[in-house]
């Protein structure tokens, strides 16, 4: 952001001799340039963000999945053990 700001300033010396008209103009430019690389960053953050929460929206999903599958097969485990040992028992 320091790196936009310094052709502003040059720009300001430039026109130190120009007419006040001149310099409404270029200040008015310069704001809105200024706007625009503000407006910029702040969708860039917001675009990280929507992506940083979708990442991490997969990664719980999938060690939902991985918890699930293990109390599945724990459960499926513990089912076939207690068969077999009502098989001896019979």
């Amino acid at each position: 952001m320091t790196k936009a700001l310094i052709p502003l300033a040059l720009v300001g010396l430039a026109l130190a001799g120009c007419s006040q008209k001149a310099q409404d103009e270029a200040a008015t430019a310069a704001n809105t340039m200024s706007a625009d690389a503000n407006a910029t960053m702040a969708k860039a953050a917001n675009d990280v963000d929507a992506a940083a929460d979708k990442a991490f929206g997969a990664a719980e999903n999938g060690m939902d999945k991985i918890d699930n599958t293990t109390k599945d097969a724990k459960n499926k485990a513990g089912a076939a053990l207690k068969d077999a040992g009502n098989e001896i028992e019979d």
